[in-house]
């Protein structure tokens, strides 16, 4: 049986840097989505270490807010639902296949929300989980509606049933990110989608260091030993990091999360490539690889 948890909304508001009205409003889900985002880092060292992230509502709040560290889609938009249902949003918990430029059909490994704003007429995808270059800002739930995101920009469009997240990079044109539908998901079906990214033998997260951080105008990836920087102008800067050493330097510093001195990384799984696998049109072969949580 669970037990009633009581989240600290002060804390989880420093840990964002936050301080926009409290009452379930639009401005109040767009800053604080965009808050959560730049403030909270996507990262999977947890599952690269040989854990399973905990979901639960404690565990979370812990995790994230209390021990200065990220974590993937299901920990962020869990942690991220609670808040908003504090406040007095509707959420729904919803799933997703991710595509990245791929037909394949996947598994449901990624999580996201749809918010019901009271007086709004329709609700908003929220998303501050994922973690090659997801949303900065709430979508709202309408087809074909183009959001601009700091240099970023934003679709959602119809597949018969389903919804379709899209971004754009540069003139590659609209790239669809993932699929999705309104079914209610419930927590037994995210743990098991957590249990098999952090523990499937093929799961990119056991093998891979991902850690990513976000802003309107500039986005900084770390995938194995990689370093990518890329700009809202379109430029990107790349480099190789030398050892364990650089990489929990730069954790640490640039990326904000709060690591012991001594931790070891598994050795990179293959070497990397410099044309970055998270600008999916950029090299959707590649991209179509990663099943971003």
């Amino acid at each position: 049986m669970r037990h009633p948890h009581h989240l600290d909304l002060d804390a989880y508001f420093a840990r964002t840097g936050w301080s926009g009205e409290r009452a379930p409003t639009w401005a109040t889900l767009r800053s604080l989505h965009l808050a959560h985002v730049v403030g909270i880092p996507f990262e999977n060292v947890e599952v690269l270490l040989g854990g399973v992230p905990s979901l639960e509502p404690a565990d979370l709040e812990d995790k994230l807010v209390r021990q200065g560290r990220g974590g993937y889609c299901f920990e962020h938009n869990l942690l991220f639902a609670r808040v908003l249902e504090e406040l007095g949003f509707g959420v729904t918990r919803l799933a997703a296949r991710v595509r990245m430029g791929s037909d394949e059909i996947r598994p449901m490994t990624h999580m996201l929300l749809s918010v019901e704003v009271p007086g709004e007429a329709h609700p908003y995808i929220a998303d501050v989980g994922f973690g090659s270059g997801g949303l900065l800002e709430p979508l709202p739930l309408l087809p074909g509606v183009a959001s601009p995101q700091g240099a970023w920009r934003y679709r959602l469009v119809r597949e018969r049933d389903l919804w379709l997240l899209q971004t754009v990079y540069g003139e590659d044109g609209w790239f669809t990110v993932y699929a999705f539908t309104l079914e209610r998901r419930e927590l037994v079906d995210f743990e098991v989608a957590n249990w098999y990214i952090a523990t499937h033998p093929s799961s990119p997260f056991r093998n891979t260091l991902r850690v990513q951080c976000s802003g309107p105008h500039r986005r900084a990836y770390i995938d194995d030993r990689r370093l990518t920087v890329v700009h809202s102008d379109g430029s990107r800067e790349e480099r190789e990091l030398a050892n364990d050493h650089e990489v929990l330097r730069l954790l640490v510093r640039d990326f904000g999360l709060l690591l012991p001195w001594d931790t070891a990384f598994p050795a990179p799984s293959a070497p990397s490539e410099p044309s970055a696998r998270r600008e999916g049109p950029r090299r959707p072969e590649s991209a179509a690889r990663t099943e971003e949580s």
